[in-house]
């Protein structure tokens, strides 16, 4: 238990929140899932899978966001996102790694539109980074790539520097050899909200 918790604490958790919600037509990260909000789950999925420093990416809806996460009973730190509006995901993920801070061994990059992320994926993919010290961890559902990773801290400075036409999927190419995945039994970690088709396919009863 000791060390379990010891490892939740060498891992951040960076949760990107930074993004227009044009698909949806609203503000996604503030819709109802279960009585909270789509991005409040998220965080509480982390924080019950025993990480205690959470920094979330916001750009659009900024204070909104904000105000949902201030109610929120632990802390959570905000990252600005000034290019938000460009709607690229590497550009909220080198804001975010250039935030948080360096005394850590790694980082979970996480989707804010992903509420159904389970407590059990989080802590699967701690324990196997505990164990194995892989630079990069993605679970995978049916050998498909899912949702959150893992990346060690000696990969970070690559992030920082991702040039605007690089992706993250050009990143994982790169680092093939150095991927480790963990096969889960749930489709989970590909599910996130882009249309409101898929909050109402999605969303608790």
């Amino acid at each position: 238990m000791v060390e379990e918790l010891r490892v939740a604490k060498d891992v951040l958790a960076l949760v990107l929140a930074a993004g227009l919600s044009t698909r949806m037509g609203q503000p996604k990260l503030l819709l109802d899932w279960g009585g909270k909000t789509v991005l409040q789950t998220v965080l509480l999925t982390l924080h019950s899978a025993g990480i205690e420093r959470i920094y979330t990416v916001v750009g659009a809806n900024r204070e909104a966001i904000q105000q949902s996460i201030l109610s929120l009973t632990f802390p959570v730190r905000t990252v600005f996102n000034p290019d938000y509006s460009n709607g690229e995901m590497t550009d909220s993920i080198k804001v975010g790694i250039k935030s948080v801070p360096r005394n850590a061994a790694a980082v979970l990059i996480v989707l804010g539109d992903q509420p159904q992320m389970e407590v059990e994926v989080v802590k699967r993919v701690l324990d196997f980074y505990k164990k194995t010290g892989a630079k990069i961890i993605v679970p995978s559902y049916q050998f498909r790539r899912g949702h959150p990773w893992l990346i060690e801290k000696s990969l970070w400075g690559e992030l920082e520097n991702l040039s605007p036409s690089y992706t993250m999927r050009d990143f994982l190419r790169k680092h093939h050899d150095e991927i480790r995945y963990i096969e889960v039994e749930t489709p989970t970690v590909l599910q996130d909200l882009d249309t409101p088709q898929d909050y109402q396919r999605l969303k608790p009863e």
